[in-house]
């Protein structure tokens, strides 16, 4: 019996532990409730794991006799109740192994499906190349480390995630766009806001100065152009776009090209078009790692330098937006939390 509880009649701890060794031996189930299951399982036996032979007996007379039966008895008793907490040990023994092997095997598909996703977007990007135009390089990204980078496609789609995942963090913006149109997307990669805005109804196309990004942008019907970011920018006419979003793209971006960039942004709006301009939070630490992961980055951006930026070509209203907040720990001191577990991204929003 456990201690100030009593120890359910029918309750057959061996049989539970010959039960939790035969899961064990079969691997974790892939049912939708294994992990409450599990839970449920490993609460009862640590309920019930701390068996012993001593219990209060209050006071009184009969407190008294009690007191003296159970000194008569500890020689009987008590090796029992020692025998029982090996079983009931070994019983959450189990339980946790089947619990870490439960999650071992839900990693490992995890990154399994992620492989084959990354593999069906490769093979794709394969045969897209070989419909586009002959002789177009495979990487033509402006800045030199992009260039260094062996296979820029697959690279930047491992850094971004699937085309899926992007799809998902993107689709906030399509509400903001939907009365600005015609929208860029400069560095669109493979589209995913392009595609969005299109199946929202909202005029959209992108740049990007990858030639794989490009094909395979194209390969989904979409209206993507091979072309750097400035010299695009300088050819079009003023005042002929609604919207213009750079996702994940200024901290790509050398100083002088960016400010640059926000000139040209303010010159090609209409009055009252939106910029959208999305990038790492480098006030993030768990964010600084994925800044420093990718080779083609040019330096971190905090909001402050972006809303200069903005506000210094010409835009009249700026705002920021952070976004992708991590989950928090419990317990975590509120100053600590703030810092430690920041957003892992920000945007600012800003109208000419």
């Amino acid at each position: 019996m456990a201690a100030g509880i009593s120890l359910p009649a029918d309750l057959d701890v061996v049989a539970l532990y010959e039960q939790l060794r035969d899961e064990l031996r079969r691997g974790p189930s892939d049912g939708a409730g294994g992990d409450a299951g599990m839970a449920a399982t490993r609460a009862l036996a640590e309920r019930f794991w701390p068996v012993t032979a001593e219990r209060e007996v209050g006071s009184g007379p009969k407190a008294f006799a009690k007191r003296v039966l159970r000194k008569l008895m500890r020689w009987y008793v008590e090796p029992l109740a020692a025998d029982q907490r090996i079983v009931n040990d070994s019983v959450l023994k189990l339980i946790d192994a089947l619990s870490q092997r439960l999650d071992d095997a839900k990693a490992a598909r995890e990154r399994a499906e992620r492989l084959v996703r990354e593999l069906e977007e490769r093979l794709a990007r394969v045969e897209r190349r070989e419909r586009a135009a002959p002789g177009a390089p495979v990487t033509v990204a402006a800045q030199p480390s992009a260039s260094a980078v062996p296979d820029y496609f697959a690279f930047e789609s491992r850094m971004r995630g699937s085309v899926e995942s992007v799809r998902e963090r993107q689709r906030r913006y399509v509400d903001d766009f939907r009365g600005d149109a015609p929208v860029l997307d400069i560095g669109c990669g493979r589209g995913e806001l392009v595609a969005l805005l299109g199946e929202a109804g909202v005029e959209a196309q992108g740049i990007d100065a990858d030639a794989d990004m490009v094909a395979y942008a194209r390969g989904d019907g979409l209206d993507v152009e091979q072309a750097d970011a400035v010299a695009y920018l300088t050819r079009i006419d003023d005042a002929s776009l609604g919207g213009l979003f750079m996702g994940q793209v200024v901290e790509h971006l050398p100083p002088a090209v960016l400010v640059h960039v926000f000139e040209l942004a303010a010159a090609k709006l209409r009055p009252g078009g939106l910029l959208i301009a999305e990038t790492i939070n480098p006030l993030s630490p768990i964010a600084l790692r994925n800044y420093f992961a990718d080779l083609t980055h040019a330096q971190p951006l905090v909001p402050e330098t972006l809303v200069l930026l903005a506000r210094g070509a010409g835009f009249a209203q700026v705002e920021t937006r952070f976004l992708n907040a991590p989950e928090t720990p419990e317990g975590l001191e509120p100053r600590a939390a703030e810092i430690l577990f920041a957003p892992l991204d920000y945007a600012i929003v800003a109208r000419t």
